[in-house]
């Protein structure tokens, strides 16, 4: 390895961010945010296309030419990578759930290792399960209801605490909202990769994706936060949801694809289950004419539930540790795993 390492920062960075990276010991940084995708909001990583002139695309291609790690993936053509950047040896992601993104752009098959943002995002989507969950368990929608009438009238209100929940995938996302719910008084099951083992104290049981169907009867709340692979594609669906309650709480901060959503959108219409808090659809974005859309026990969220303020800067501390391992020979953090699939 040379004493210089070219890092080449692939999506929109404040200037601090992209600093703290410059001054990384031994690192020389390719950054120009004039030519990448213009960012909608704070920690966008996709952004809106820039249109390049040819000078814009000559000098882009140069960049990825002379890159031997990359913060995030090429926008213009991330299945092109080996070939553009042919020096490339590591890319940090900037996003979790990067399986269905790697097979698709056949960069799984590459000899180019990366890692993902695993963990960065946790504390977020764990707010957001919270926040679906209470805004249901409370009924809030009962409430603003209540309140548009001008109806002062008191009631009983649900309580989270001596639920169940069951909280499918037990990575750094799982784990953390198993001890959040924990710490609230919910009972929770966990049910993780078959084959794995796994160390949280928040589970009062422990089961695999496999028999997830026996976990599903007396299940309060049903989190998916399991990454999208050939065995967790359309683990929800028909048979998965009739084994329900009536009351339960179906939450997806995992992938669409998991549940079979059409079987979804027919039991809470015909309130078969409680309700549904969704932070990702099987198509994204969610078309107009989707029923999701006008049930009043479904909450969604457009796929931003992990996105905060800060981001960037978690991602950032994540990526300069990695660097750091990345320069010494060590294990890097986040490894991803393609005959897993994450």
């Amino acid at each position: 390895m040379s004493d210089t390492l070219t890092v080449c920062i692939c999506s929109y960075l404040e200037d601090g961010h992209a600093a703290a990276i410059a001054g990384a010991p031994g690192v020389e940084v390719l950054y120009a945010p004039e030519l990448l995708p213009v960012p909608r909001y704070v920690s966008d990583h996709h952004g809106a296309a820039r249109h390049l002139d040819d000078a814009g695309l000559q000098r882009w291609r140069e960049m990825l030419a002379q890159a031997e790690v990359c913060f995030d993936f090429d926008w213009q053509d991330p299945a092109g990578l080996p070939a553009r950047a042919p020096r490339l040896r590591w890319i940090q992601a900037t996003s979790a759930g990067i399986g269905g993104f790697m097979a698709r752009t056949g960069l799984d098959a590459s000899t180019i290792v990366v890692t993902t943002a695993a963990g960065v995002h946790a504390t977020a989507l764990t707010e957001w399960v919270l926040t679906g969950v209470l805004h249901f368990v409370k009924d809030v929608p009962d409430l603003q209801r209540r309140q548009a009438g001008h109806r002062w009238e008191r009631l009983t209100i649900g309580a989270l605490a001596g639920r169940r929940a069951v909280v499918v995938g037990l990575g750094q996302v799982g784990s953390h909202v198993a001890t959040v719910l924990a710490s609230l008084g919910v009972e929770v099951w966990g049910a993780g990769r078959p084959g794995a083992s796994y160390d949280i104290p928040a589970q009062s049981r422990l089961g695999t994706t496999a028999e997830v169907d026996a976990l599903l009867p007396g299940c309060d709340i049903l989190v998916l936060c399991a990454p999208l692979t050939g065995e967790t594609e359309g683990l929800i669906g028909p048979a998965q949801l009739a084994l329900l309650p009536e009351r339960a709480i179906l939450v997806n901060i995992a992938r669409g694809q998991l549940v079979d959503e059409e079987a979804l959108i027919g039991a809470l219409s015909r309130h078969e289950i409680g309700a549904a808090v969704l932070d990702v659809a099987r198509s994204e974005p969610l078309p107009p004419d989707s029923p999701l859309w006008d049930l009043d026990n479904v909450l969604i969220c457009p796929h931003s539930a992990s996105t905060f303020a800060t981001e960037n800067g978690a991602l950032v501390e994540l990526f300069l540790d990695n660097l750091s391992r990345f320069r010494r020979g060590e294990a890097l953090r986040n490894l991803y795993r393609p005959e897993r699939g994450y």
